[in-house]
Formats: C-alpha cells, structure tokens, sequence
C-alpha cells in the first residue's frame, strides 16, 4: 500500500515539475522575442557563419593577391569538381565560399570601392 502510494505521488510530482519546466521555457522565449535578442543572436550566427577573411579566402583556393580573376575562377572550377566527384562537401563548401568572399572584392576593385 505504502509503495502504491509513493508511486502515485512520484508521478503526480514529476508531472508538476515537467509543467513548471514547459511554462517557464516559454515564458523565456516570450521575453527573448520581446527584447529581440534571439533575432540578433541569429543574424550574427547567420552573419558569422557566411563570412570569410579574404586572406582565407586566397589561402584556400591558393591564389596570391596579384592573382587575376580568371585565375581565380580556375582554380576554383578545379578544386571545386575535384571535392565534387571524391572529395569533401566541407571542403567544397570552404571553396565556394572562398569564391563568393573574392567574387565581393574583385566586384569593389571593379566599381573603384577599397576598404581603407
């Protein structure tokens, strides 16, 4: 009878608690959109994750910064084939990214815009 009744009272306690845990993790997330920090940590995830330095960029598709775009888009197409057929999409993606950061600079070089 006793252990009938300790049974009752664990399941009725952890069915409070688990009812405390669930209000609570909402009321958290009502005050996170309230105050927008989780949409700014999201785009700075989201910005952070895109980004690439232009030094890593030239130093994952092995190209100097004399390179010219031509040369770029070279070796790009090659490194990005080769990890296509038996390579890495970790190492395919880093490529296009690569591409995509270099795409941004040369595009400012082209219109006369530098980052001083």
């Amino acid at each position: 009878m006793a252990a009938k009744i300790l049974a009752n009272l664990l399941v009725v306690g952890s069915g409070v608690l688990a009812r405390a845990f669930v209000q609570a993790y909402r009321q958290a997330l009502t005050n996170a959109s309230k105050t927008g920090v989780a949409h700014e940590a999201a785009q700075s995830i989201r910005r952070a994750s895109k980004t690439m330095a232009e030094g890593e960029a030239r130093q994952v598709l092995g190209v100097t910064e004399h390179a010219s775009w031509e040369e770029i888009v070279q070796r790009y197409d090659t490194m990005f084939e080769r990890n296509a057929k038996n390579g890495s999409f970790y190492l395919q993606s880093k490529v296009h990214r690569a591409k995509e950061c270099l795409e941004d600079v040369y595009g400012k070089k082209a219109e006369g815009i530098t980052d001083a």
